[in-house]
Parts: C-alpha cells; structure tokens; sequence
C-alpha cells in the first residue's frame, strides 16, 4: 500500500492549519486550526474489509519535569514514548480518502465528542485526553484527530506517523472508550497491509524543522 498527502510531504513540517498549537509573537504558544490532514492510499490489497488509520508522536518526553518551563530546556536525549493523536477504525474497505478537515476543523475545549464518526467509522480517545486531566477548563474525552503541540521548550524535533492499516475484518474488536494501544492489540493478525506518512513540527524557534 501507499500512503499520501496533499497537506504535507512525508518527511516535511505539517503546516499550522493542521496543528493543536502555533507559536505566538507574545507568550509562547496559541491555539491552531486544529484540521486533520488529506490523506489518500492506494494499492490496497484484495479482501480488505476495513481500514484503521493512527496518527502517533513517538518522541513525547518520557518525564514532564521541564516540560513548558521557563528558563528549561527539554533535552533531546531524553527517552521518549509515543503519543496517539487520532485513532480511527471502521473506514469502509472501499475508501480510500480523507478530506482536510472531514474530522476536525477545530480545538474543541473537553474533547470532540465519540466514538461515532462520520462515514460509520468509530474515533478512540487521543493521548489530550490523559495531557489535560487536570485542567478545568479542557478536561475531557479528546476522540478523534487533535493535531501537534509539542513543548515550546523542547530541542527535539517531533515526528507525527500517520498509518493506514488495511484489514481482514469489518469491525475492530474494541468496544466502548478505547485507544491507540488497545486497538493496535485488536487489529494484531488481521493486518493485510499497512502504509505510513511521516510529518515534523515544533514549536522551539531555536529548533530547524
């Protein structure tokens, strides 16, 4: 299979319309248009009946200690986990497409809602949803795409994977609230194919990319 897009090439920085957070001239960081990239795949092999699509950040600071602090930088090499910022299962088997902005055009305070999606497909919860648990004002179930916003202070360049995964089956085997690691378990040997896309962004000015 092959994955691509219109809204960045693989390799390259995500534009700030697809973003959580942009940098701002004052402060640090404001909120961004928050639109899920196109994304489109082909060469889909024969008997697939339905698709998965994860988007995760692989290089969140393992420990939040200097995260978002003045005068601390976060060090690049620091260990890293991943982050999920979409997880959507259930895309029929014959689509092959995702317009920008089909399923999110927006930062939606507490959480866009779910799983229910359009198209019948279903949207698990997003890593947002543990980052501001203790924030009054965003708290909540965060289903769906919710784009980059790695530490202002961070030295490292974030990565941001997109996977389509082309499966045997037509419906993922989780159920109620779930995630990227519980469905990454659901969909272990129904895998036919799988494609990845690979974007960069940060919000550190004194980091290239």
């Amino acid at each position: 299979m092959k994955l691509t897009s219109a809204s960045f090439t693989d390799g390259a920085r995500i534009p700030g319309e697809f973003a959580f957070c942009l940098p701002a001239d004052e402060g640090h960081v404001c909120l961004g248009a928050n639109r899920n990239p196109q994304l489109a795949w082909s060469e889909v092999p024969a008997g697939t009946k339905s698709f998965v699509l994860i988007c995760h950040d692989p290089d969140v600071p393992s420990r939040g200690d200097d995260v978002n602090q003045e005068g601390r930088s976060v060090p690049a090499g620091l260990p890293r986990v991943d982050f999920f910022h979409w997880v959507l299962i259930d895309l029929p088997g014959d689509r092959c497409e995702i317009a920008a902005g089909e399923f999110s055009s927006e930062v939606t305070p507490g959480g866009k809602p779910g799983p229910d999606a359009p198209l019948g497909a279903r949207q698990g919860i997003n890593d947002y949803t543990g980052w501001f648990a203790g924030d009054d004002a965003m708290k909540g179930d965060y289903h769906g795409y919710d784009g980059p916003c790695p530490p202002w202070n961070d030295d490292l360049l974030h990565r941001y994977v997109f996977t389509v995964y082309a499966l045997d089956v037509e419906r993922c085997a989780v159920e109620g609230r779930f995630g990227g690691a519980e469905v990454r378990a659901a969909i272990a040997g129904h895998v036919l194919a799988e494609a990845s896309l690979t974007g960069t962004y940060t919000l550190n000015p004194a980091v290239a990319g």
